[in-house]
């Protein structure tokens, strides 16, 4: 299945996603600081980033861009608690492929990271 790396300050984020995708066959790799997530893909292939927009150090927005300058065919897709047009728009143009709003709903989070892997042809059921 698909490398995926999960970024959310808070642990308990990053562990259900990793509950939720590992079932699913798929490799995730968990993180809670940015620098530890930006070093894993410079080192790692990943597939799927998902990253939460509010971080500690630097948003999920410069992440992204930094991930998407790392791994340009990666896919990513956006968690927040407090969404806006504005961010939304930005995660788009800086190469996000979908949005979630938190708190994470299980289904939701399943269906989008399958369409995404999906579309960009990693999913190999």
């Amino acid at each position: 299945m698909a490398e995926i790396l999960a970024l959310d300050d808070v642990q308990d984020a990053t562990i259900l996603i990793g509950k939720i995708l590992r079932k699913k066959g798929h490799a995730v790799h968990t993180f809670t600081e940015e620098d530890d997530a930006v070093a894993h893909a410079r080192k790692n292939h990943v597939d799927l980033a998902i990253l939460d927009i509010k971080l500690k150090k630097m948003s999920g927005l410069e992440v992204l861009a930094l991930l998407k300058e790392l791994q340009p065919e990666m896919q990513a897709l956006m968690l927040t608690g407090y969404p806006t047009i504005e961010t939304a728009r930005e995660a788009i143009s800086l190469g996000a492929n979908e949005y979630c709003v938190k708190p994470i709903d299980r289904d939701e989070l399943e269906d989008k990271v399958e369409k995404i892997l999906a579309r960009a042809g990693r999913d190999e059921k």
